[in-house]
């Protein structure tokens, strides 16, 4: 069996599909790092909504993925980017995300860590950005899960410099009951957070957002970083304090990063591990063993096609993990909240079927060749 994909430069290619795919083997629980996917959502297809609509998803399919995620053994980072939040997910979609979440994790036992951010108000003063971060802190508690405080697009536009940073996280991270992760997203996932922790300087932003750490360590039970800057990432964690953890959310970069060296090593908290799920958790479990080597060599294959889907403009990286859960049998379609699924071109969701087969990732490889078919049907594109 072969099927027709488009390229770049408009020409069509013959690609022949893996026949096998990609077989994990059954294991315990990692031991070495703490791993959560950030997991998206599935959209309902049959609701008569348009893309200013709140979003409509389709619950059931949805929590049958984060179970997909835990029956690998990962966390799920939940009500987080890769779920649309701020881009077809509101706060009361989110708010419900979390709480159905949250009940199916107590049921099956899995890991659940839930983003809190301000996007229930698009401005407005210091004291009503504290207020909807406490709103949002109360849910996830009520909840039973572990928050992750995400930045803050009102207080990005909002604050004067570093002091508002420091007023506002050191007023929730005193007030958390328990500890908490901290999310530091670059502009390259969202452009309104530019200059986040007072400075478009990368340098004294971080020295901000240590300095907010230092004043809590009690309260942080890790960072997660998505800035796409390796070294970065390395230098800021070798600065932690002890017992405050280093998530990678890195795309590009974390095979080397989770590895880590002498100095030590990163867990992770990343949206690529949503399509990689058994591949990353066999991979984890070479880890645990002590295997760094069979841990990059099954990793370091999965890069080109993560650099394929958080390519510029990153933010829309989204819409290749949908295209992947579909193609894998994970949802019946191709639809997402907010009429995202339009934001990459053909060629661009042609290579990520391509490098996805490629790795195996598809538990059933004609399934996935027949509604790749189906979809460049759609487009015109003969087979």
């Amino acid at each position: 069996m072969t099927i027709r994909l488009p390229s770049s430069d408009g020409t069509l290619r013959t690609y022949d599909p893996r026949p096998e795919p990609f077989r994990a083997a059954a294991g315990t629980a990692f031991t070495s790092r703490t791993v959560f996917s950030a997991a998206h959502v599935v959209a309902d297809p049959y609701a008569d909504v348009s893309p200013d609509s709140p979003a409509a998803v389709d619950w059931e399919a949805t929590l049958a993925f984060r179970r997909h995620l835990w029956a690998q053994g990962l966390g799920v980072a939940e009500a987080m980017d890769t779920a649309q939040r701020g881009m077809g997910l509101d706060w009361a979609g989110a708010a419900e995300l979390i709480r159905r979440s949250a009940a199916e994790a107590k049921a099956v036992g899995g890991r659940l860590a839930c983003g809190v951010g301000t996007d229930q108000i698009t401005g407005g003063s210091l004291t009503d950005i504290r207020a909807a971060y406490e709103e949002q802190l109360a849910v996830v508690a009520e909840s039973g899960a572990q928050a992750i405080l995400m930045a803050s697009r009102a207080l990005a536009a909002t604050a004067t410099g570093p002091e508002d940073y420091q007023e506002i996280y050191g007023h929730l991270l005193r007030q958390s009951a328990e500890p908490v992760v901290l999310h530091w997203l670059g502009p390259m996932f969202d452009p309104a957070l530019e200059g986040y922790w007072g400075s478009a300087d990368l340098d004294t932003a971080t020295e901000v957002f240590l300095e907010v750490i230092a004043a809590h360590p009690d309260k942080v039970d890790g960072i997660k970083i998505s800035l796409l800057d390796a070294g970065r990432e390395i230098a800021l964690r070798r600065r932690l304090p002890q017992g405050v953890r280093c998530y990678t959310g890195d795309d590009f970069h974390y095979p080397e990063l989770i590895a880590g060296d002498e100095r030590g090593f990163s867990h992770a908290l990343l949206g690529i591990f949503d399509p990689l799920a058994p591949l990353a958790a066999q991979a984890v479990r070479h880890l645990d063993t002590g295997d760094v080597s069979g841990f990059r060599q099954l990793l370091d294959p999965t890069v080109e096609l993560s650099r394929h889907l958080f390519q510029t403009p990153t933010r829309f990286y989204k819409t290749g993990v949908v295209l992947l859960a579909w193609l894998a049998g994970h949802q019946s379609h191709f639809t997402m909240v907010g009429g995202l699924q339009s934001a990459r071109s053909l060629p661009h969701l042609a290579r990520a079927y391509e490098l996805a087969d490629g790795l195996g990732l598809f538990p059933d490889p004609g399934l996935a060749e027949d509604r790749m078919k189906t979809l460049l049907a759609l487009y015109g594109v003969p087979q």
